[in-house]
């Protein structure tokens, strides 16, 4: 092999290593973006049970003082 050669393919390795880091990049950002909707599609509901627990609790002791 000449240097030429060996020039060349060093660039196209270059260039394969760069495009699979942008593909992990990319591949990160989404994997992110997923946990991140993922927690707060799981926390919202549970803040909101929070809040809304007692209210349901407390609507239900209005309507069994007046079966009694």
């Amino acid at each position: 092999m000449d240097e030429q050669e060996l020039g060349r393919k060093i660039d196209v390795l270059e260039k394969k290593i760069d495009a699979v880091y942008v593909s992990a990049e990319k591949t990160r950002k989404y994997f992110l973006t997923v946990v991140v909707i993922s927690v707060v599609a799981f926390a919202l509901p549970l803040i909101g049970l929070f809040f809304a627990i007692p209210s349901f609790l407390s609507s239900y002791g209005d309507v069994s003082g007046l079966i009694q």
